[in-house]
């Protein structure tokens, strides 16, 4: 496959190489925060409060589900006074048990191994909210639980499209709990800004003005190294990495700081980030990509500073991505938003189709087998 920049502004090819609309359905990322606030209203997800605070708070989900795990505990931040926890796989913790609330994410309602930890969790007398797709099997645990469903509609194909329709749910149920300090206005104020980052990404804005085109620019052709400076920027960065695989079958490698500093900096002096200046062409090396929050302490200050510098002595080149906006969600929310669109770009100007997963679907039916 062949990277050709210059399909970014052939308006013709963005449609006929996009089918199932991947493109249009990041861009509804404003219009799920709304959604999905009024849903989880509805279905009473606040309704969690009225049985006291819980030991320990725990998400189960894997993919983008396991995300909306990440998210939540990002934006309840260090400050939470109990533990906020995220669990994939066919197994659950021993210690997790009756005084616990238990998140049960799934876009299908149907992932195999949520649905296993959500009836062990059930068996343990977990308190239990579910989020996924209506008359699905997750669905039914929770009615018979007795226990509050969110229902999510997210197109097949598009399951890792409906982060936010999947995330707000759960945060309207922390916020309930007096875990995170999300006010009605700053949905609103998240939505605007997601509204104003699609309009700024939208297709027929040229790739030197469009920020989500000029990313997918700079991905393309290289060996990224996606870093997270602190708590926010590490969850947007796993984001990224796991949109570049899926929509673009891009590999990417994720790291968040100050880990990143102890090992993968050692990668600046192998032979990926090697530059023949008397080469007719290169072949793709390293490039560092690090996420920022406005909201750093001095030591990640430092640190970041630091590790840049030292890649850019290195002829590493790097690519700085700032968060936009004054509430945690907010400023999660955009750099997320732009992840999104330049993985979608990316796998455009490679000539690929965004949404099907061939492998992925391979893999469960063989394992189902």
């Amino acid at each position: 496959m062949i990277w050709e920049p210059e399909l970014l502004d052939d308006q013709s090819h963005l449609v006929a190489a996009d089918p199932s609309g991947m493109l249009p359905a990041v861009a509804s990322a404003a219009a799920q925060i709304r959604t999905g606030r009024r849903l989880a209203a509805e279905a009473g997800a606040g309704v969690v409060a009225t049985e006291g605070r819980p030991r320990a708070v725990v998400t189960l989900g894997m993919g983008v589900s396991g995300v909306s795990g990440e998210i939540l505990r990002a934006i309840c931040g260090n400050g939470a006074p109990i533990p906020i926890t995220t669990v994939g796989g066919h197994r659950l913790p021993g210690w997790i048990g009756a005084n616990d609330l238990v998140f049960a994410v799934s876009a299908s309602g149907a992932t195999e191994e949520t649905l296993g930890l959500a009836w062990e969790a059930a068996r343990r007398g977990c308190r239990l909210v579910g989020v996924g797709r209506p008359g699905s099997p997750l669905q039914s645990l929770c009615t018979q639980r007795g226990a509050p469903f969110v229902p999510v509609e997210a197109a097949q194909g598009h399951a890792r499209a409906a982060l936010w329709a999947l995330t707000v749910p759960l945060i309207v149920a922390a916020s309930s709990l007096g875990l995170a300090d999300v006010p009605e206005p700053v949905y609103e104020a998240t939505a605007t800004l997601l509204e104003d980052l699609a309009h700024r990404c939208r297709p027929s804005s040229d790739t030197f003005i469009n920020p989500g085109k000029t990313l997918a620019m700079e991905l393309a052709e290289s060996v990224p190294m996606v870093w997270g400076s602190s708590a926010l920027p590490i969850v947007a960065a796993h984001r990224l990495v796991h949109q570049l695989y899926e929509n673009a079958k891009y590999p990417a490698i994720f790291g968040e700081l100050p880990e990143a500093a102890h090992n993968q900096v050692a990668a600046f002096d192998g032979p990926l980030a090697e530059r023949d200046i008397f080469a007719d062409t290169q072949g793709r090396q390293l490039r560092l990509f690090v996420l920022r929050d406005i909201d750093e302490d001095e030591r990640e200050t430092r640190t970041r500073g630091t590790t840049v510098r030292l890649a850019e002595n290195r002829d590493v080149r790097v690519s700085e991505l700032m968060a936009e906006g004054r509430h945690p969600l907010e400023r999660l929310a955009t750099l997320i938003g732009l992840a999104d669109f330049a993985s979608v770009y990316l796998a455009l100007g490679y000539g690929i189709d965004p949404t099907p997963v061939s492998a992925v679907r391979e893999l469960k039916a063989r394992i189902a087998r």
